[in-house]
Parts: C-alpha cells; structure tokens; sequence
C-alpha cells in the first residue's frame, strides 16, 4: 500500500468511486480509495438502480442531468457494462393537488431544456398498460429515466479511475483519522497508513463512524428500504414483443410507490408511512453484503394502493423482497462539500440517489478539491446547511419525517413538525399566545403570520386562508406601525487590530464610518456572490455584520478560510446570544422616540446611522434600517433583555395600533421595494451587478477585495442576466421560485422568488433574464401552474421609488 497520497476517498460504494475517477479526470492521478469490504459492499450493491434527472432543485436537477449523460461515457472508456436501460419514464398523480404540484416541476425543468411533457391518464395508460387510467387525474412523462446495474456502474467508475492512474485497496478498513500540523492526515487502517492532504469521507453506512475519527458528528441516519421483485408477468412479457422496449419507469405518489421492468417481471418499491431507522446511533462495522429481515406486513397499505393503482400486480407471484439500509440527512439531499473547522476533510455521504446524483456530487467534490469552488450552486447539497443544532436526535426525528413523506406533497406554505419545537428565543410563549403560527428555520421557530384564535395554516399550492391577514398586517406597517422578531437573522461579530482591514478585503463595499452601516456584498473568486450582509462599525476595531439564517454556518466556513494567521482578527457567530426586533412603519420613529430619552430625529438618526442605547431600562444595539422598505429600525439585545423589550415596545406602541408581523408579511412588502434575499437573487450563479448590487461593489477602493478583478469585468463586459421584477396578472395563486419567464413565447429565464405586495395590490414576481432583453417592455409571460399568465415589467420600485419613506 502507498505511503502517501494527495488525497484519499474512503468508500467503495457509487459515490467514491464516482469522486475517485472525477479527480483523476481532472488530473489528480495520485489518489487512493480505501474500501473495508469490496466495491458496492453498503447501500449500493441493493440499490435498485433507478435514475431521472427531474428534481424540485433546479441545481441539484443540473447534477443528475450531468449523471445521466455521464454513464455512456465510463462504460465506454471503461470497458465495463453498466446494464444501462433507458426506458423513460412518468410521474403520476391522482390528485388535483398532486397534479398542480407536477406542473410546478414541469415549469421548472423548461428552462433547463428538460424534455418533459404532461399526460392525461389515458395517454399515460397508453404508454404503461399496467395503471388503471380511473385512478390518475395526469402524468408527466419524462424521455431521460431508466434504470443500470448497480454492480456494474461502480466498477465503471473503480475501472475508469484506475486507468487513469487512482489506487484503490479493498479488505482496507480505516480505523482513525489523526490531523497533523501541517494540515495533513495520518489515514491509520488495518494494512498501515497513508499520509494523505485531503480525505474524503464517502463511507456511505459509516459515514457517521468516519466522522467520529474527527469528533464530528454527520446529521445521517439510515432506513430500512423495501422493494419487491415479481415474478413473470404476462402482462409484461406482452409489451415487450408487441412494443418492443421496455416498460418504462412509474413513480405514484400517491400511492407512495415506485416500479419498473426487472427481467419480466417488475419491481416495485416503497416509501412507507411506517418507517424504521436502521441502526440510529451506530453501524457495526462488521455488517457487509447481508439484506435485514422482510417485514412486508410493514409496507402493505403502500402496496395496497399500489395494486389498486396498477391492477396487474394482483395476480402475480412475488419472487424476491429486498429489503436494505440507505442513508438520509434531515432533508434527504447529500451531505456534500468541505467540512466547517476541518482543514482538507471533505464529506460525500447521504447520497441516497446514488445512481441519480452520484456523477454530480463526484464532479463537484473534485472541482471543489482541486479548484476551490464546486463549479456549480450546490447549496441544496452543502454539508454547511446544518449547524450544531442537527443533533443526533434532531436528525433521527427529521429523517424518519422525511423518508415517511418522501413521495407526500410538500405545499409552499407547509411547515413540517418533526423534530419541533426545538430551538426558541425568550418571546416564543408571548408570540404564540399573540397567535404566531411559526416556521423553522435553522432549528429556530420564527412567526410566519398571526392567526385568528382557532385558525392554522391550510396548505395549498394557491391562496390560503394566510392570504387576507397577512394582507392586513403588511398595511399596518405601511399605515402605521409593526413589530416582528428578527433573531433567525445569523450575526457576527468581529473585532481586533485586524478586523477593518479584513473586512476590506473579505466585502466589496468601502468600510462605513463609526456609527454608520452600509450593505455588504461578498464575492468569490470567479466574482459570484456567495453572501449579502449589512456591516455596522460600532467602534475602531468592533464590527457588527448581519447576514442570512440559513447561511451561517455556509458563511463562518468561508469567514475561518480566510481569516489573518497573525490573531489580529477574532470572529464570533452570534447564534442566539443576540436576539432581535424589528418595528417598520412611518410611526416607528414617534415609537422609538417614547422609548429613550436621545434625540431620534433624522438629523440626528439618519438613515443607516447605527448606535449602542438604551430603550427603557434595557441595553440594545439599534440600527435606522429595515428591510420592509418603509422608515423602521432594527433593534438588537441579549437573550435576557428581550421579552422586557417586547413588552415595552408593544404597549409604547398601543396607541398607534402597533401590530406584530411575520415573515409572510416581510415578503409581501420587500417585493414592492423589488429587494432580493440570500438563496434566491443572491446565490452564487450571479454576479452583483447581474443583480442590481453594482453600487455596494467599491471597485476604486484601495483594498484588494476578493473577486475584485472579475468583479471590474462583469461591470465592463455586464454580465449576461439581469434581475427584473415584473408584476403578473395572477388569479388565486402566486409565484414561490423557479417558474419560468418568456419573451415572445420563448422562454429566456426564471423566477426567483415573489408574492403578493398586498399594500399594492398586485402579484409580482422577481427573476433573472438575458441582458439583452432585460428592458423590453412588452411580451412577458410567466408560467404559474400550468398557466402563461401575463407579465409586465416594473422598472421602479411598487412602493417609495425614490426612497424618500425610508430615509427621512
């Protein structure tokens, strides 16, 4: 065995392979995989082998299209037949509701050149005979699916690899993992050691033991996973002569079941409402090419339907049931990318669509290693979503509700209980009883809307019974003056010697003076946006920087990688040691006012002037900004400050009909200021001039900021999108995200988020198109549900165009 390698993948399955030859395609030829059984010897040797390229994700959606098209390529150059079937493929629904989901999924995948189409259900019979055409109410049909031989396209990749130069040792168990000064590895296995630059954890069902070499702790769980095999069906054996093909691939969600052709007979599959963790706290190292005991009394009321739904299967025998254990995180996509605190430990597991996904996490993982940046938007995939909070309790609670929903519809304004309530500020009580209905946001409940005594969210892909209130508590702000809590905001604070002029290199806007904040983009190498924050000096060397929930662990990475060897900068995620409040509306300043003895006028409190005070008798940060667009102020304090502060703001606010607001309302009012958010117009596929931030971009500053000379291209060259905002003419239902945009009936580009602006009255809709056409005025359409609704454009803001409102 070698003594040394640049980088070593632990894991014989699929997705270690895949990496191992993704790296030496790239030119990394001396790197080792370490497998402790044989190749396939995990989750993938029982896979089913299925594989599609449609997913919810448009980018995780790119991935799997990179798969599909991948697989011709390694059976050829490595010799090894793969068994790939293209059959094709259909998703069914047989709900309305179920249906209006699929059209959502059909939209998205035009803009990326998906070739799907709708059904009806008798159009879907004729291509798959064995569903009953009265139980489904339409179908999308889809040309890329099919299914391969799990054996066989592991050992195309181990092949592929090795021919390219890769080791790979089998009967190799890793036993630890020791991190030297240099940043290096001592990998220690059963046949000695290997000192390795980087590590790649794609361990699969021992991901999480791998993990714990490190004292890391991966939110994966595995799950028992059932299918069954049949035996020949002259149903099947019929459509092969009469057709010649196969049949092709049927997911029925409602059904919660999966099937295709296995030999003649057909396999069929669950997702089933009574799921079993395999294993929750550890793996025993000892369990290898073994199947867990049948249990087909557990998946009966799936298969119930399932043979109601496909008639035929009532009078086959069944020849085999598989049942195996597949690893899933909390929210079932891959746990990919560079782990937070770990110099060159990189995680690949919870790829439970190996054959799906396995070509796309192996591409990115290796353009992350060798290039420093993954090449795509992964952060659906990143292992940086989940912070401390995914416990090993969070996570079993979490995968079990995933894997139980997997083929269950998830409407846009759903919120799942798992695993909830679990993280909570000190005004949780206080907003519930006011009737918050919440959402979880990196393990925090933050108010989605204030409900009427007896009412909750009725979930729909249209309009809800959220619609009117959350209508009356954006008026509020505009009319008056609102309260929301503003903790799942992530905050950082970063002080010494060093912090300003490591801000000045980390973001692209100049430093602003003490007392003053100004809007922070930052960018990668390549010039992308990879954050948005507002910065706030607080003093020499005390720096406040506000920036996404949802992102901070995304963001503390990036922060460490680049922070001065020399101590000269100490950074701190805030989590919850500061917590916050936000009042916007044009009475917040009479409010704020009632609340401190100092002069809050706008010549003395500008507009992005910022200033530790006192509000009562309670210490606070308070900053004259607000993301609803309109006058308000942003009010930062400790945990144990903020319920006296509640109060105090509430009953201040009592006589100028002070109403709590939720992030619904947010929403509804940051669209007619057209303003973008982290994860939707700010992501790391743009450039900031692409989306409208140019003017927080200081390329004349002296500081050197990262992505600064790609940031002075896209300025000089433009880019190619523009982020626009238009206004539809929508019925009974708005835009979420990734619905596409046409011109002319072509489609050009997609939404990115959107809503009703109820202060406005309209439906408007926020999305990038070609810069070319970014200005046109007539000939837009947006696709919602199915429909091509009209669209026009919105040059200016719906609300305070010139921002009058929010800066006097």
């Amino acid at each position: 065995m070698k003594s040394h390698a640049r980088v070593v993948v632990i894991g014989g399955g699929v997705v270690g392979c895949s990496i191992l030859y993704h790296l030496t395609k790239f030119g990394w030829t001396d790197v080792v995989l370490l497998e402790r059984s044989e190749l396939t010897s995990g989750s993938t040797w029982h896979a089913a082998g299925g594989m599609h390229t449609i997913n919810g994700d448009p980018n995780v959606a790119k991935l799997q299209k990179y798969t599909v098209e991948l697989y011709k390529e390694i059976q050829e150059y490595s010799g090894q037949d793969i068994g790939l079937h293209m059959t094709s493929g259909m998703m069914l629904a047989a709900t309305k509701e179920r249906f209006d989901w699929m059209k959502s999924i059909l939209a998205k995948g035009r803009y990326m050149g998906l070739e799907a189409e709708l059904l009806t259900p008798k159009e879907a019979h004729e291509l798959m005979p064995l569903l009953d055409p009265t139980q489904f109410v339409g179908a999308v049909f889809d040309p890329v699916e099919g299914h391969l031989d799990p054996y066989g396209t592991t050992h195309a990749y181990a092949k592929s690899a090795k021919k390219n130069g890769a080791d790979i040792y089998l009967h190799t168990k890793v036993e630890d993992l020791v991190q030297l000064e240099d940043g290096s590895w001592r990998v220690i296995t059963n046949k000695g050691e290997i000192i390795a630059e980087h590590v790649v954890n794609a361990a699969g069902l021992w991901a999480r033991e791998v993990g714990r070499m490190t004292g890391l702790e991966l939110p994966v769980l595995a799950m028992e996973h059932m299918y069954l095999i049949t035996e020949d069906m002259p149903e099947v054996i019929e459509f092969n002569q009469t057709r010649g093909k196969e049949l092709m691939h049927c997911v029925d969600f409602d059904g919660e079941i999966y099937l295709r052709q296995e030999r003649n007979g057909m396999l069929m599959g669950t997702y089933e409402k009574a799921c079993r963790p395999w294993s929750p706290i550890t793996t025993s190292w000892d369990f290898g090419h073994e199947l867990l005991a049948e249990d087909i009394e557990r998946i009966t009321p799936e298969l119930e339907v399932g043979f109601r739904h496909f008639p035929a299967f009532n009078n086959a025998g069944i020849k085999k049931i598989i049942n195996g254990p597949f690893t899933f995180s909390p929210d079932g996509n891959p746990l990919v990318g560079p782990v937070r605190g770990l110099t060159n430990y990189w995680s690949a597991c919870a790829v439970m669509a190996g054959f799906s996904q396995g070509g796309g996490v192996g591409l990115a993982l290796a353009n992350w290693i060798i290039y420093g940046d993954p090449g795509f938007d992964v952060f659906a995939m990143d292992v940086s979503r989940f912070g401390d909070f995914a416990t090993l309790g969070f996570t079993n609670a979490k995968v079990r509700e995933n894997y139980s929903r997997r083929f269950s519809i998830r409407y846009p304004n759903e919120e799942l209980p798992g695993a909830r309530p679990f993280l909570t500020t000190p005004i949780y009580d206080k907003l519930k009883d006011a009737g918050a209905v919440f959402g979880a946001s990196y393990g925090l409940e933050s108010p989605l809307w204030f409900a009427p005594k007896g009412e909750e969210d009725k979930f729909s892909w249209r309009r809800s019974n959220d619609f009117d209130v959350v209508g009356a508590e954006a008026k509020a702000v505009r009319d008056s003056v609102g309260l929301m809590e503003t903790s799942g905001f992530a905050k950082y604070t970063i002080t010494g010697k060093g912090a300003e002029a490591w801000l000045d290199r980390i973001l692209t806007c100049r430093i602003p003076a003490t007392g003053r904040m100004s809007l922070a983009p930052m960018l990668k190498d390549d010039g992308k946006l990879i954050g948005d924050f507002t910065l706030a000096k607080l003093g020499e060397g005390d720096f406040l920087l506000i920036g996404s929930g949802i992102a901070e662990d995304y963001h503390m990475r990036w922060f460490e990688g680049h922070l001065p060897k020399d101590g000269s900068v100490t950074l701190k995620a805030l989590n919850l040691q500061l917590v916050g409040l936000s009042i916007a509306g044009p009475n917040s300043r009479a409010l704020i006012s009632k609340l401190t003895h100092l002069d809050m006028s706008d010549d003395a409190f500008a507009f992005m002037d910022i200033r530790r005070m006192d509000l009562g008798m309670a210490p606070a940060i308070v900053g004259r900004v607000s993301y609803t667009g309109d006058l308000g102020y942003e009010i930062w304090m400790k945990p144990e400050y903020q319920r006296y502060l509640y109060d105090l703001i509430m009953g201040a606010g009592a006589e100028f009909d002070i109403r709590p607001f939720g992030l619904r309302a947010l929403n509804a009012l940051r669209v007619e200021k057209s303003f973008g958010s982290w994860s939707r117009e700010y992501r790391p596929l743009y450039g900031p001039f692409e989306a409208g931030l140019g003017r927080f971009v200081a390329l004349k500053k002296d500081a050197d900021f990262i992505g600064k000379q790609a940031a002075a291209k896209e300025k000089a060259e433009g880019g190619t999108l523009r982020l626009r905002t238009f206004i539809i003419e929508a019925r009974d239902a708005d835009v979420i995200g990734d619905e596409p945009i046409s011109l002319n009936g072509k489609v050009c580009g997609w939404v990115t988020s959107g809503g009703y602006a109820h202060a406005s009255g309209v439906s408007v809709a926020i999305g990038y198109v070609p810069k070319e056409v970014a200005d046109e005025v007539e000939g837009w359409q947006v696709e919602l549900l199915g429909e091509m609704l009209p669209a026009r454009l919105q040059m200016q803001p719906l609300f305070d165009a010139n921002g009058s409102r929010m800066r006097s």
